[in-house]
């Protein structure tokens, strides 16, 4: 059987981000980067894959710069077999419909049984590339799933995916695109081992010509979406204490809420 997880470097949610005077990017020298988590679900629940049927194997792929090699060589660590990388300037600025061009590009002239996501990218929330990236594969999707198990002879896959207000199964045939959520299992850390490992494992890297697809088609040029500018929320005032009886203080509550924060 042979899986390809699509994994995205994200900045840690942790991290503080500023915006470039004057842009529409952020600064990242000063942020850390990372595995996106529900990412990890996605190369975890392959992993758990390979480890039941005999002569699985693992690949993962992204898109990203230099530094979108440390993604690449977690999801190694943790155990994928090997990987894509996807490296070209001209792909900066790609919205999520430019990224699943690019990955269908690759991933179609790729052997495949299954292919997981995770469900989104902390970063833009898009919700958009796995979905996207199957119907342009013509095959089979389920997004956000939190169960996966397989018929005996592996040709047919049954998952549980979330709902609103519950959850729902669906089967269907295989090659499949399932989307990943976090209740689908708890990803393992790398082990020592892993991490030595990963200097063996073969990360095959490609530009636009190793693509196959055209400036035009990449980047902001060919993107469907485009950020016209970028600012941070604003900071939030301070809060206040009403103080007096519940009669008084529910008073002056409903008071503020009609005439301050005109919310009723």
């Amino acid at each position: 059987m042979k899986i390809i997880v699509c994994v995205k470097q994200v900045p840690d949610t942790a991290t503080k981000i500023i915006i470039k005077e004057g842009s529409r990017k952020i600064t990242t020298n000063q942020v850390q980067f990372i595995l996106n988590p529900y990412d990890e679900y996605a190369v975890e629940e392959a992993l758990r894959i390979k480890e039941k049927k005999e002569g699985t194997e693992v690949e993962v792929i992204t898109i990203g710069p230099d530094r979108a090699q440390e993604a690449i060589k977690t999801a190694l660590a943790m155990g994928a077999d090997r990987a894509h990388h996807i490296q070209d300037d001209v792909f900066n600025g790609s919205d999520s419909f430019v990224i699943a061009s690019i990955l269908s590009k690759v991933i179609g002239s790729m052997e495949y049984d299954l292919i997981l996501c995770g469900k989104q990218a902390v970063d833009d929330d898009a919700f958009f590339v796995g979905q996207s990236l199957a119907e342009t594969l013509g095959i089979p999707h389920v997004p956000v799933i939190t169960q996966l198990n397989f018929s005996e002879d592996y040709h047919t896959a049954t998952v549980k995916r979330q709902v609103e207000g519950g959850s729902e199964i669906i089967k269907v045939s295989m090659p499949a695109l399932f989307t990943c959520q976090k209740d689908l299992n708890t990803p393992r850390l790398p082990t020592m081992k892993g991490i030595m490992s990963v200097k063996k494992k073969e990360i095959i890297k490609l530009d636009l010509a190793g693509v196959g697809m055209e400036k035009n088609q990449v980047g902001e040029e060919g993107s469907l979406v485009k950020t016209l500018s970028l600012s941070l929320p604003p900071e939030r005032s301070g809060g206040k204490i009403l103080e007096g009886t519940e009669e008084e203080t529910a008073k002056e509550l409903v008071q503020l809420l009609r005439e301050e924060a005109k919310v009723v």
